[in-house]
């Protein structure tokens, strides 16, 4: 029985292009488990695996699509039965594997984690790979010492989906949220979501030549990297953490040591894709008691997947505001 997916072909010339096409069960990959795809969403590695790739699609015809979330049709590894429902990020699955962008996907039994109670599919992909790394976030920045009361807790790139559900998460759990962007007119946005600081960009995003600034942030989720993260580790509280999600202003560090000297200040990496499986389960549950359904609903931007070309698009431009949520179904 033949299904819709997102198929990328690039021709003889090296260019690709991206439409929904009729393929069949047997044109996937080999896996252990068939899952009947619900949704998926869209993250900036995808907007890149639409296009040219960047690097990330090895091999082509292509399906992309790096989340998924749906029901398990048929299994051979004891872990899962059919009718269960199962979520899937990272394990560069819609990289070098074909993803979420078509109705079925054939996965490997480890790259799955099951639904939490109290998550539809459509709620762990309004999360998805955004939404999965800023819970990481939290919990390591938790990990290590932060707590409500301390101090505001800076949000780089707060608009976009890991700052947009950082900052929701955070909120819900008592701190207070200082939303960088530099987007004004999502200012009312990020309060909605729970912000109570608006920074504006160009506040924060120069070098400055003193390795030390004013104590201001207790705690730090940063999408952006480059001289804006170089620029807020000197303004971090004696002992405070940051953790380092994305490289959206570039992946240069113009930073020097003292403020790791000076204030015990941390550098926190977090990586969602190669997340061990306890720690992925315990981010889900965490996700699932954490981040308000209300807030979420704010930030979602539904779609199909015809209209994933041009989302794929925008989001490399930066013109994508909080989380896309794909109905493959539509």
């Amino acid at each position: 029985m033949s299904f819709n997916a997102l198929v990328v072909r690039k021709d003889d010339e090296g260019k690709t292009s991206a439409q929904v096409e009729q393929i069949e069960l047997d044109d996937l990959p080999a896996g252990e488990v068939v899952v009947t795809v619900e949704h998926s969403t869209v993250n900036y590695k995808d907007g890149l695996c639409l296009g040219p790739g960047g690097g990330l699609v090895r091999d082509y015809p292509h399906v992309p699509g790096i989340d998924l979330a749906g029901t398990v049709e048929t299994s051979d590894d004891v872990r899962y039965s059919p009718g269960d429902k199962v979520v899937l990020t990272g394990w560069r699955v819609g990289e070098n594997r074909w993803g979420g962008y078509a109705q079925k996907a054939r996965v490997k039994a480890d790259h799955l984690v099951p639904l939490p109670d109290g998550l539809s599919t459509s709620d762990a992909m309004a999360v998805g790979t955004a939404g999965f790394t800023a819970m990481l976030a939290v919990m390591a920045l938790e990990d290590h010492g932060l707590k409500p009361g301390t101090g505001p807790v800076l949000v780089t790139g707060a608009a976009g989906g890991v700052g947009s559900v950082a900052t929701a998460i955070l909120a819900a759990r008592g701190y207070e949220v200082a939303g960088v962007t530099g987007r004004p007119e999502t200012a009312d946005y990020l309060r909605s979501l729970g912000a109570t600081q608006i920074v504006a960009r160009e506040e924060i995003n120069e070098t400055v030549k003193r390795p030390l600034e004013a104590e201001t942030w207790a705690g730090c989720v940063d999408a952006v990297g480059g001289a804006m993260l170089g620029r807020v580790l000197g303004q971090m509280k004696y002992g405070a953490s940051v953790a380092a999600v994305g490289l959206a202003g570039g992946a240069g560090l113009p930073a020097t040591v003292v403020p790791f000297l000076l204030r015990g200040v941390n550098l926190l990496g977090i990586d969602s894709v190669m997340q061990p499986y306890d720690n992925r389960v315990r981010a889900w549950q965490r996700v699932a008691s954490d981040l308000p359904m209300d807030k979420l609903a704010q930030m979602i931007q539904p779609a199909g997947l015809g209209d994933l070309p041009k989302l794929g698009a925008d989001i490399l431009k930066g013109q994508v505001k909080g989380r896309v949520l794909v109905d493959v179904n539509a």
